[in-house]
């Protein structure tokens, strides 16, 4: 079988904000026979996932690197993998047959080599919605927030929840779940625009742009009056420290990400560590690995909450390989609002 590929590769380890010169299309011409033992599935690739968490598997060292597999450095010139959704172009194993949808760990390219042992499902048509939807809501960024907001936060109705980043593939999600539990929910984001979204089209109780904001935590005391008992962290850094210096006793801190630290380590969080010994606030990183618990209840919700209109989800989708480089490095620059998506090819 003779299959040209395109696909996006790093020039070299990235230690700072990502550029289009650190990134690179390469186009390669693979000749290989499947032999009928062999358990590789080829599957040529139609949606993948942009993610920030990337750029730290993309540094020349990082801690994160070598706590877990979906974590590991990616070595210049070299594929990059990613969740995606595809259709199999060729396999031997009895599981999977050409032509079946699936979601699993792909790469940033037309076609992705799938192993034996790596991520890979079967997907599901009769649930009905676009393909897109299984790299976002209804996969790893639904299901980190759904996860992080239930099993790590532990809310109850009525509590008053904080969310940054919220205008973003995880954070836009978490606060709608947190309102059909009900509670009290204020997002913030980076512009006026993420701002009337969160509060018009996502019914946030409140919002605010905090670059428009001079003082982090009068903008937080504004906003919670009475205190937060639950914060969703995506950014990290003047925030985190921010929101724990308005945290109620008791308060709970999801740390799902810090954005603001990834490409500026003098960004680092410096929370009052007093407020979290004195109000015994809990605060706890999470990986969406650690909560597949928790994967058939979350599908389940959600598909639920998705038919009833009851939850929205927000997709960012760029068009083709080529686009890939530049819809990465708008995550840092706050291009995106949603899910950030990749349509590789046509369904």
């Amino acid at each position: 079988m003779d299959i040209k590929n395109k696909y996006v590769t790093i020039k070299t380890n990235i230690n700072g904000a990502p550029k289009e010169s650190n990134f690179e299309i390469k186009v390669e011409n693979v000749s290989f026979i499947i032999e009928s033992e062999s358990k590789d599935v080829v599957v040529k690739n139609l949606f993948v996932s942009i993610d920030p968490y990337q750029i730290n598997r993309m540094k020349s060292q990082s801690s994160s690197q070598g706590t877990i597999s979906f974590a590991t450095a990616i070595t210049p010139g070299e594929s990059i993998d990613s969740y995606g959704v595809g259709r199999v172009l060729f396999s031997h194993r009895p599981d999977f047959k050409k032509g079946d949808l699936v979601a699993g760990l792909l790469t940033w390219g037309e076609y992705s080599i799938v192993k034996e042992g790596s991520l890979l499902n079967k997907l599901d048509p009769i649930m009905g919605f676009p393909l897109s939807y299984h790299v976002g809501v209804l996969g790893f960024s639904g299901l980190t927030a759904y996860g992080g907001f239930f099993e790590v936060c532990k809310p109850k109705p009525g509590e008053k929840v904080f969310v940054s980043a919220a205008s973003g593939s995880i954070g836009h999600l978490v606060g709608q779940y947190a309102k059909l539990l009900g509670c009290y929910v204020v997002g913030s984001a980076g512009s006026q625009e993420k701002e009337n979204f969160l509060k018009e089209r996502l019914g946030f109780d409140d919002a605010f742009n905090y670059k428009q904001e001079t003082d982090l935590k009068s903008a937080l005391k504004r906003c919670f009056p009475q205190g937060i008992d639950v914060y969703f962290d995506n950014v990290g850094g003047r925030m985190l420290e921010a929101a724990v210096a308005n945290m109620n006793s008791f308060g709970r801190v999801a740390v799902c990400g810090v954005i603001s630290e990834y490409t500026n380590a003098t960004t680092r969080a410096a929370p009052e560590m007093l407020d979290i010994i004195y109000k015994r606030i809990t605060i706890k990183g999470f990986l969406a690995a650690d909560l597949m618990n928790v994967y058939a209840e979350f599908l389940s919700k959600t598909v639920e909450y998705l038919k009833s209109g009851k939850l929205k989800t927000i997709e960012d989708v760029s068009q083709g390989v080529e686009s890939i480089p530049s819809a990465f490095i708008g995550l840092f620059n706050g291009e995106n609002i949603g899910k950030k998506i990749v349509k590789v090819a046509d369904e």
